[in-house]
């Protein structure tokens, strides 16, 4: 079983900045990819940032310079820290992550969400 657990949500003034953890755990061989989607209401989910095991990372054009995505291989760990943050940053943000265990061999993952909420 895997379980990605997120934390550092919250409210924050625009400009302001946010950090956030995913940890992944359970009985995992390797995690290939790791990212960051978020949500906001009455829209789809987007990807935000992504981070591969070799470090080869994505970003949305609208977090470009703002956001950095960076990880912890040996604790399995995907952050995301979040500065000059605007409220049309406001949305439910997911983890996810391809991992490879030995039951289901490669699988995607999703952690349950975390609200930011931006106030302008």
């Amino acid at each position: 079983q895997v379980q990605l657990v997120e934390s550092g949500g919250g409210l924050v003034q625009a400009g302001g900045s946010l950090r956030l953890s995913c940890a992944a755990s359970g009985s995992i061989f390797s995690i290939n990819a790791m990212g960051w989607y978020r949500q906001a209401p009455e829209k789809q989910r987007e990807l935000v940032a992504s981070i591969t095991s070799v470090g080869s990372i994505k970003y949305d054009d609208s977090v470009k310079g703002r956001f950095t995505i960076s990880r912890d291989n040996a604790k399995n760990t995907v952050y995301l820290q979040m500065n000059s943050l605007k409220p049309e940053d406001t949305a439910v943000y997911y983890c996810n992550a391809l991992i490879w265990t030995p039951n289901r061999g490669v699988s995607d993952y999703w952690g349950q969400g975390t609200q930011v909420t931006v106030s302008s």
